[in-house]
């Protein structure tokens, strides 16, 4: 009987052995995926839509939603799809190098604009109640939920009247979950993962409150879409 249970178990040891190799053969002979396949120069970005409801948000009008959409974010898109194709005609020039980092600058710009702006509207079209979990979290970082909401408003209020970003991110390789100050769209901190966005550019608040940063804020913490940023955290798709 122990001799036909050894068999039995090389035998099941080899059939494993054969299964993994078949996996294995199938995945290294599949062909690559078109859509992550020779994107560093062919890449073209579509404008994803408003996940909500412009009408909807308690603070922000639907006129001041869709000119940010439609004018400096899908201005963005535009900027950075056509300085992609831009490098990639450069590229193929003999053209001295610094005038070829200039495009590389601006794509480094438009690039960021593109991901903090879709961020920003990602995080937007909640109901800004806080889930008690994500408040113990947020509490386990800074000590206290009401020191982070304090902080972030207070970067927020400093960055008024000028241009930057407020981003509650992860830093993962210090583990680190903190609030950011970036000054503009690539000012952003190393290996961080952005969990909430604020954009702090006049042309998110200067048409429905001129110069009343703090007001701003008040609207923006007030509609901040608590499950988008859980997701985030967690790694889950938002």
């Amino acid at each position: 009987m122990a001799d036909l249970t050894r068999r039995q178990l090389v035998q099941a040891g080899l059939a494993a052995t054969v299964a993994m190799t078949a996996a294995k053969t199938a995945v290294a002979g599949a062909a690559p995926d078109p859509d992550t396949s020779g994107k560093a120069f062919t890449y073209s970005h579509d404008a994803k839509p408003l996940p909500f409801n412009p009408k909807a948000l308690t603070g922000i009008s639907e006129k001041l939603i869709v000119s940010h959409w439609e004018n400096n974010y899908t201005g963005s898109v535009r900027a950075l799809n056509v300085v992609r194709g831009k490098l990639r005609e450069a590229l193929a020039t003999n053209d001295p190098p610094y005038l070829y980092t200039d495009y590389k600058r601006e794509h480094l710009v438009r690039t960021g604009s593109v991901v903090l702006h879709e961020l920003y509207f990602g995080n937007l079209g909640g109901d800004g109640k806080t889930p008690a979990d994500l408040r113990t979290k947020l509490a386990t970082a800074f000590g206290s939920y009401d020191a982070w909401e304090t902080e972030f408003r207070r970067i927020g209020a400093g960055l008024g009247g000028g241009s930057g970003w407020v981003v509650l991110g992860m830093n993962e390789h210090l583990g680190v979950l903190e609030n950011y100050w970036l000054a503009d769209h690539t000012s952003n901190p190393a290996f961080t993962k952005p969990i909430l966005v604020m954009d702090m550019y006049e042309h998110a608040y200067q048409m429905d409150y001129g110069a009343a940063t703090a007001k701003y804020i008040d609207a923006f913490m007030t509609n901040i879409n608590w499950e988008t940023v859980a997701a985030r955290l967690e790694g889950r798709k938002a």
